[in-house]
């Protein structure tokens, strides 16, 4: 399956990169986040961090489709 991955703010810092496209078997958009990390090392904030699929706030165990573009937030800090 192909998706394609956007990074935001630190995360974007972190891959060196906005976007990559990633052919993978597919699965969740928690497991496309883990996979990631694992290419990223930075990458570890899932637990507060954000995600959107195809521009929409979406849950991590979201199934993703082929094409999908997944958008990934780091955790935001507030006050």
């Amino acid at each position: 399956m192909k998706n394609t991955v956007r990074y935001f703010a630190i995360f974007r810092e972190q891959a060196g990169l906005e976007k990559e496209v990633l052919e993978w078997p597919g699965g969740s958009a928690g497991e496309l986040f883990a996979l990631m990390a694992g290419k990223h090392a930075l990458l570890q904030a899932q637990a507060a961090a954000l995600v959107a699929i195809n521009d929409e706030m979406s849950d991590w165990k979201t199934p993703l489709k082929e094409g999908d573009e997944v958008l990934l937030f780091p955790p935001v800090a507030g006050g």
